[in-house]
């Protein structure tokens, strides 16, 4: 009975929020549906909790259509329906008056039935079909207050969506042609046809530059800093949360990872990382708004999770024990990650000093937990420097990574003290009242609570002899801090960096063909 029960909820999780769009269109419903839309988040946390490993096969689909949920779908799952879930209640409130409320919520349950559903998805079909529809109906969260501003970083965002999706069918239909029965192929069966594809550097290549426009690699990242700072703060906070690891998941699917060692390709993602980590970081601390700030964290936490890919392809052998590690660290950064985006619109004046003191201390503790500091972000970072030590040094230069990897963190712990800086003088998002701050609240309890549960569920804590090496670096970034916070002067750089260059040359180009 228990089979069959969590077998309609695989099915129940990315269908609800589409029923729930066809029921809007009656409009006698339209209320309800208002009132339900945040609630359409609850079966997925459900199953996520509580689901037993299980499968269902939809043959009557098309070419048929596979869902699963296993371990690292239950982590996915559980991070994504919490984050949509708070973001839900908090855009209830803050869409109030809005004349465009309608739009934005059936482009909300479109965006999470994508989610949801490339989550589960098992075969090659389901899960490139809800990951466009994610894409692409995240758009429309991007672009929804119509701002010149919001419409040029739309505009961003669906060039790279495109090249984006056309890299990764390309990289999918490539690995399928070399399967017995290329129609109906299954994720689990691309890493082995891949590894011994005579097209492997190739296919490689694909997914990773298309999954990669999404997880945020260094010169695709550039729709990021752009695209959350405009979208409304519900949206931003399941783009950074959630969304976002939706290449992060593309890559564990589809890449020959514990099949075979790739050096070359070990190198290009690690160092492709440690740029991320460290570049963002950097730019992201001359910022000026606090969204953008938190948009270069994003790029610079995926970076990490990036150098973790970067071990796999080097060391097969230690790919279960960093897929793991890399689960972890997707899990704490995204409850993290989402308080954040959520509690921005909730800072600013307040009637009493104390509550603002008090607002800004409890906004401080996810914030620690990003740079390391607490325990679900200590049990993160310690997770993945230890699979790294496991590997050994596959490279002579490996021997270098701890240190790369701490001064990421000192990178982190001083966008967040930004971000913790820029909140002083930021004036709270209108319309934000008591369902705002439950919504916020939710998240942000996930966040701590996961920050002291995780670490005794998973056993990561970091022993007394590893805590110097975990703790050093936020100690030195909030050094650094203190000491530049009266001082700095922001660099100019604009949010989305090389875009503007290339913008430029676009137009450039463009008036030269017109006058020829």
């Amino acid at each position: 009975m228990s089979e069959a029960i969590d077998a309609f909820g695989l099915i129940l999780v990315p269908a609800l929020p589409i029923v729930m769009m066809l029921a809007w269109c009656v409009p006698p419903w339209r209320c309800r549906i208002v009132c339900w839309t945040p609630w359409v988040a609850i079966p997925p946390l459900m199953l996520a909790l509580g689901g037993g490993d299980t499968s269902v096969h939809l043959d009557w689909i098309i070419f048929g259509s596979v869902l699963v949920l296993d371990d690292t779908s239950r982590v996915f799952l559980g991070l994504s329906s919490l984050l949509w879930l708070g973001a839900g209640i908090y855009a209830r409130d803050t869409l109030r008056g809005d004349e465009r409320a309608n739009q934005f919520r059936l482009l909300w349950l479109a965006t999470m039935s994508g989610n949801y559903g490339l989550i589960l998805s098992a075969d090659v079909a389901s899960f490139y079909a809800a990951f466009a529809l994610m894409t692409f109906a995240g758009y429309g969260l991007v672009i929804h207050t119509r701002s010149p501003e919001a419409l040029r970083a739309g505009r961003i965002y669906l060039v790279m969506a495109v090249i984006g999706e056309g890299l990764i069918i390309a990289g999918l239909l490539l690995a399928a042609s070399r399967l017995a029965s290329p129609l109906m192929p299954l994720l689990a069966e691309l890493p082995a046809v891949i590894a011994s594809s005579p097209h492997r550097d190739l296919t490689i290549g694909l997914l990773l530059a298309g999954f990669g426009i999404k997880a945020g690699l260094p010169l695709l990242h550039m729709w990021l800093p752009l695209a959350h700072p405009v979208a409304p703060i519900p949206a931003s906070a399941v783009l950074s949360g959630a969304m976002i690891k939706a290449g992060l998941l593309g890559w564990m699917h589809t890449l020959p990872l514990g099949l075979v060692a790739l050096g070359g390709w070990s190198t290009i993602l690690i160092v492709a990382g440690l740029v991320a980590a460290i570049g963002a970081a950097l730019i992201g601390i001359n910022q000026t708004r606090p969204k953008t700030v938190l948009a270069y964290s994003s790029v610079s936490q995926m970076g990490l999770m990036t150098v973790g890919i970067g071990v796999g392809f080097g060391a097969p052998e230690i790919w279960p024990l960093m897929a793991s590690a890399i689960a972890l660290y997707a899990l704490h950064h995204g409850l993290a990650k989402g308080s954040l985006f959520l509690g921005t619109g909730l800072a600013g004046p307040m009637a009493h000093p104390l509550a603002n003191r008090l607002l800004w201390l409890v906004l401080a503790l996810p914030a620690l937990s990003l740079a390391g500091l607490m325990f679900s972000g200590a049990a993160a970072k310690n997770a993945l420097k230890s699979v790294i030590d496991a590997a050994g040094p596959v490279a002579a230069w490996w021997t270098v990574l701890p240190m790369l990897l701490g001064v990421a963190a000192i990178g982190t712990t001083l966008l967040m003290a930004r971000w913790l800086h820029l909140l002083r003088d930021h004036d709270r998002a209108p319309g934000t009242t008591r369902e705002a701050w439950i919504g916020w609240g939710l998240v942000t309890a996930a966040s701590v609570l996961g920050a002291l549960a995780v670490p005794l569920v998973t056993g990561a804590l970091p022993s007394a002899d590893k805590l110097p090496d975990l703790v050093w670096p936020v100690i030195v970034g909030l050094i650094l801090a203190v000491l530049a916070a009266p001082r700095l002067k922001p660099l100019s750089i604009p949010a989305g960096d090389l875009v503007v260059p290339i913008e430029k040359m676009v137009l450039r180009i463009g008036r030269g063909i017109r006058g020829a």
